[in-house]
């Protein structure tokens, strides 16, 4: 059974999103480091890129400063390497293809295995297209973790039927970012997918209140925020960590009071 699994065993799981080096690594690991301790189940590491074509305006400023300042993707590992000294909770990475074939797919997934990422998340390779990357992942023991977006449809249960890991459901159409107001109906997508598979899925995409989580987490397993914890470092900067971590807490005790 994969570590990811172990993110959802005590009931619903929050799972928060960071830009890796944003505004330095130091920073970086002070937050995840306040996300754990204030409750975070499964944390997803961003890996810079220059081009991610799923991030609003938030994350894809948090990672034009980490590239600015100077995070490549073997300072990502190095950071990983670290982290898993004393950070025990599932962690996964979120990047695009681009960068894994760069890398060189069998090299980035292997130094993923050594580390101590469980999982990748690469929302610009579709269903069909995962059998560039789903082979070495299985070698390697590191779960590809497939996305269920609202326009999905016919082809969630195809999805579910061989998802590993989690299943990243996305709630709202378009790039990441704050949402007011969520109208996708995850309670369908949902039934579908426990229909189809046993691997827990969370909702992700637009969530930054803990009502919002709440609804959420009434019809998923999990909620994952990115957007609301970058705003938050945008903010705050090097000072971020302690704020971040009073906002976790927040969240997830949203989540786990439904």
């Amino acid at each position: 059974m994969s570590n990811i699994a172990n993110a959802f065993k005590n009931g619903k799981a929050f799972i928060p999103f960071i830009t890796v080096g944003d505004p330095d690594l130091e920073t970086t690991g002070k937050v995840v480091r306040e996300m754990v301790k204030n409750g975070a189940d499964l944390i997803e590491l961003g890996i810079p890129f220059s081009d991610p074509t799923a991030e609003g305006p938030v994350i894809m400023e948090a990672n034009l400063r980490a590239l600015k300042g100077g995070v490549t993707t073997d300072k990502v590992f190095d950071f990983v390497r670290a982290l898993r000294k004393d950070v025990t909770v599932p962690m996964v990475f979120m990047t695009y293809a681009n960068v894994v074939f760069s890398y060189g797919t069998e090299r980035f997934v292997k130094a993923c295995a050594e580390t101590g990422i469980d999982g990748i998340i690469l929302p610009d390779v579709p269903y069909e297209e995962k059998e560039d990357f789903a082979p070495v992942c299985k070698q390697y023991g590191v779960d590809l973790i497939s996305l269920i977006a609202p326009t999905s449809e016919n082809r969630i249960a195809m999805i579910a039927k061989e998802a590993d890991g989690f299943i990243y459901i996305v709630s709202s159409l378009g790039v990441t970012g704050v949402r007011s107001e969520i109208k996708t109906d995850v309670h369908e997508i949902t039934a579908q997918i426990r229909a189809n598979s046993y691997v827990p899925c969370a909702v992700g995409f637009g969530i930054s209140t803990p009502e919002q989580a709440a609804k959420m987490a009434a019809n998923a397993d999990g909620v994952i925020v990115g957007s609301a914890i970058m705003k938050l470092i945008a903010e705050h900067g090097k000072d971020a960590a302690p704020v971040v971590g009073a906002y976790v807490k927040q969240m997830k005790d949203a989540v786990i009071s439904v």
